[in-house]
Formats: C-alpha cells, sequence, structure tokens
C-alpha cells in the first residue's frame, strides 16, 4: 500500500476516535442532537441555559421515542437528555461553564457538513481557473521584488481601469451574465459562511488559552508577573494565526460605521438581484442578508471569552497583592514586637543609629513602636445572611415603578407602521406619521421609524430637519427634530423585521 495512503488513513483512524464532529455525526442519535443544539445554538450570543438545553433534548428524545432505531426509553427520556449532554460536554462537542452551554467549532463543521449535503454550493471550472490566475497573478507581484516588474504590474493595471473608464464613459457598462451571477452570489455565500466558523475557532482558541491559564494560576508556580505575560503572550500569539487575523480585521471595521454600513447596503443591492434567487435558497439568502449582524454576534462572543481571562489574571493579581501586603504587614508587626520589648527609658537605647526611617506621625499620646503596628481584624466572626421571605402589597410600590416596566411594543408598532402606510398608499414623512399614530413612547417610537428606513435603504437627509410637536399627559409640549425621511409601504414590504 501507497505510504501517503496509510498515513491519510491513520489520520482519519485518530479523528474518527477523536474528534467530536466526526464521532456526533456517527452516533445513532446524531440527528436528534443536531436537530436539538442547532436550533438552540442558532440565534444565541453568549451560549445557553444548561437547563434549557436539557429540556430541549429531553423533549426531542421523547418525540422520536417510538422509533426503535434510536434505542429511547419513553419513560426516561430526562435521564437519557442528560447523560447525552454530559457525553458530549466531556468529548469536547459543546463546552460548559457556570451553568451555560457553549457551542464549538467542531459542533459548527458538523452542521455545516449536515447542511451541506442536500444544498452543495459548486461553482463552474471557468470561474475557478479566472479565480486561480487572478490569486497567481497577485501573488507573484506581490513575492517579486522587482522594481521594473512591479512598475510593469501597475502600469497594466492602470490602463486596464482607462479601457473600463473609457467603455462606461461611451455608454458601454458590462454587467455579468445571469450564469455568471450566479456563480460569484454562491462563490460570496460560501466565503461569508467560512468567516462564522472562523470566528468560532478562535472563540474555541481563547477558551483553551483560558483554560491552560487557569491552571497555570491554581499550579502556583509562577509569579505575577509570569501571569501577565502568559496573557498578553497567548492573545498575541492567537490573532497571529490566519482565523485570528481575520477576527482583527473585524474588528477594526467595527470602529468604522461607515464600513459596515456600505457593506449592508451592497448585500441588500446583491440579495435583490434576480440571480440571488436561483443562487441560493430563501434559507441561504437570510444567511447572508443578516451575516454583518452575526459576525458582529460571533466578534462578541469571542470577547466575552478574552474579558474571562482577562478578570481571572486581574482577580489573581489582586488577591497576590493583598497577601503580600498581609506578609508585609505581620513583618513589621514582629519588628515592632521586638522593639516594644526594649527598655526605652535608657538614652543610650534612643540615640543608637537605626536602619529604619524616623516616624513623622504626630500623635504624641501612642508610643512610636504602637504607630507603625499593622492592624489586623481578629474578630472573624461572620453574620448570618438573612434569607427569609420578605412580603410586600404591590400598592405600596411608587407609580414610577410601574412606568418603568412600560415600553415600546415594537412589533405592534411595526404592524400599526405598514398597515398605515397601506392604507394611505404614499410615502409618509415621520412628521405625518405621528398625526396618524400618537406615539406615547415618543423617543422609542421616532427611533424605531429612523430605524425602519434605515433597514429599508431609504435616504435619511440629515440636512433637511423636520420639527415635531408632541404633548404629554401633564398637557407639556415638547419640540423633537428628526430628519426627513419618507416611508412607503413598497419600500419596507417583504422585509424580515428583528425584535
Amino acid at each position: 500500500m501507497d505510504t501517503s495512503a496509510q498515513e491519510r488513513t491513520q489520520k482519519f483512524v485518530s479523528a474518527r476516535k477523536q474528534h467530536p464532529a466526526w464521532l456526533l455525526l456517527a452516533s445513532p442519535r446524531a440527528p436528534l442532537v443536531l436537530g436539538c443544539l442547532t436550533s438552540l445554538f442558532e440565534n444565541t450570543e453568549d451560549g445557553i441555559a444548561e437547563e434549557d438545553a436539557l429540556q430541549s433534548l429531553s423533549e426531542m428524545l421523547a418525540a422520536y421515542a417510538s422509533q426503535d432505531e434510536y434505542d429511547i426509553d419513553p419513560g426516561n427520556t430526562r435521564l437519557l437528555a442528560g447523560k447525552e449532554l454530559r457525553q458530549w460536554i466531556k468529548r469536547g462537542l459543546v463546552i460548559e461553564r457556570g451553568q451555560r452551554i457553549y457551542a464549538t467549532d467542531a459542533l459548527s463543521s458538523a452542521i455545516q457538513f449536515v447542511e451541506l449535503l442536500d444544498e452543495r454550493i459548486m461553482t463552474s471550472t471557468s470561474s475557478r481557473l479566472l479565480v486561480v490566475q487572478r490569486e497567481i497573478e497577485e501573488l507573484e507581484v506581490g513575492l517579486n521584488p522587482n522594481p521594473a516588474s512591479r512598475k510593469d504590474a501597475i502600469r497594466r493595471k492602470i490602463k486596464q481601469l482607462e479601457a473600463e473608464l473609457a467603455d462606461v464613459e461611451a455608454g458601454h457598462i458590462p454587467v455579468l451574465s445571469h450564469d455568471q451571477a450566479i456563480e460569484r452570489i454562491r462563490e460570496l455565500y460560501g466565503l461569508a459562511a467560512g468567516l462564522r466558523a472562523d470566528f468560532r475557532r478562535v472563540e474555541d482558541s481563547w477558551r483553551e488559552a483560558d483554560r491552560v491559564l487557569r491552571q497555570t494560576i491554581m499550579s502556583e508556580k509562577y509569579h505575577r508577573g509570569d501571569i501577565v505575560d502568559r496573557l498578553l503572550d497567548g492573545q498575541s500569539d492567537l490573532l497571529n494565526t490566519p482565523e485570528g487575523r481575520v477576527f482583527d480585521s473585524f474588528q477594526q471595521q467595527l470602529r468604522q460605521r461607515v464600513e459596515l454600513d456600505n457593506m449592508r447596503m451592497r448585500l441588500r443591492a446583491i440579495l435583490s438581484n434576480s440571480a440571488a434567487e436561483k443562487a441560493l435558497n430563501r434559507a441561504q439568502q437570510a444567511d447572508l442578508r443578516w451575516i454583518t449582524l452575526r459576525l458582529v454576534r460571533e466578534s462578541h462572543s469571542v470577547l466575552q471569552a478574552r474579558a474571562r481571562s482577562e478578570r481571572d489574571v486581574k482577580g489573581f493579581l489582586k488577591t497576590g497583592l493583598a497577601a503580600e501586603h498581609h506578609r508585609v504587614g505581620n513583618l513589621l508587626t514582629e519588628i515592632m514586637n521586638v522593639a516594644l520589648e526594649m527598655d526605652w527609658s535608657s538614652q543610650k537605647v534612643r540615640r543608637t543609629d537605626t536602619p529604619l526611617p524616623p516616624v513623622g506621625i504626630t500623635l504624641g499620646y501612642v508610643p512610636a513602636a504602637e504607630r507603625l503596628r499593622f492592624k489586623s481584624l481578629e474578630d472573624d466572626a461572620e453574620g448570618e445572611l438573612d434569607l427569609s421571605a420578605k412580603s410586600t402589597d404591590f400598592s405600596d410600590l411608587d407609580p414610577e415603578f410601574w412606568d418603568a416596566l412600560e415600553g415600546l411594543d415594537r412589533e405592534a408598532m411595526v404592524a400599526d407602521t405598514l398597515a398605515v402606510l397601506a392604507a394611505v398608499g404614499k410615502p409618509m414623512t415621520i412628521a405625518d406619521l405621528v398625526e396618524k399614530l400618537p406615539p406615547v413612547h415618543d423617543l422609542e417610537t421616532l427611533a424605531l421609524w429612523l430605524g425602519m428606513a434605515r433597514e429599508a435603504g431609504i435616504d435619511i437627509q440629515d440636512i433637511n430637519m423636520q420639527e415635531v410637536v408632541l404633548v404629554d399627559e401633564d398637557e407639556q409640549h415638547w419640540l423633537f427634530r428628526v430628519p426627513w425621511v419618507a416611508l412607503s409601504a413598497e419600500a419596507l414590504d417583504d422585509i424580515e423585521w428583528e425584535f
């Protein structure tokens, strides 16, 4: 047998025994576990509660208990769900921390593999060839230090851009054909789906680094400086990985809101093309439409994992510093106890040279040694916590308490707004909407209308401002200056609103 085939086979055998994604796909209850975890982690930012995962998995097992292939006892689905969840936590498919469950890159790989079984994103040979040729050319130019070669490459680009500009000025604007547009949209979707996997790998790497750092702290073999160095070096090493550089680039874009807004607008324009319906199904179109929002959520999870390590180190530093202060205080106490035992009535003793600096505290009635003694809390008695239940009457609560609980029903307001726009049949400004729908929650309602316009891609004119006057329940008049924008039922139609 070929050596390369043996090595590859050995690698696959090892992955079959150790990789969590392969273990899950090979397990008899893989469809149930995957379906349950996929729905739970789909719209979460900070993991899910372990109890929620256990309850959802128990309901899933109960729903398929009648099928013999899954070997499920209908009377013990709760116990079986707990056993199944603990098994995948132990194998590293999910992570448990603080009674919450977090997804890993292995789970994302398993989900992506199953979803692509009947929805393979393929590109044509010509499309792949163009990508390869373009990458070869750019890589060759980037690796060649010859100035003449670099000048020739730049001149070729300038000449090509000038030719394209001349065509556009002449009215010849070439666009992608329908088939080419489908191929490019599928390529874009494949790259965008890979970004979420990159972010998940960064999160897994940070959690692993956090685990190693915790073990280092608990071993008590390193002082505080070494712990800080390990934290900083670990973060630097993670950012130098390929997926770390992708995450760092996205974080830099987050600081430039204009870039993110432009990305959303371009994605909306791409998905409005007729080729998008042929290239992607509805679920894939929704994934691509909200890819920016989901990347922001993934980056938030990564930052939370990194912040956890920083909090651990900060707590370790504070604890170590307090312990050092205590040890220094005990040492000073021993020195002062020895000083108290000396005969200070002797003038010879008082005039003896000492390495300790003089004390400049004006406490004449307190001996000098007592002023320097370290004071420690000797009474270690702790008061008992009062955990008894307290009852109160709701009528005793202030009206401000109930007012704080009231908020704008965003879903109902969006529905009312769309209904008014459809009934009027023409674009309406915010001032027109205020007349038709007098807002109870003024700032929230105005912000919601502006957000709807921004989501629909409607032009918001910040230069032309409208003045809207609202009267509250105390007959006080409030003046709001809002940008001029015209909302219409056609522009807001077919948008999936997230609340």
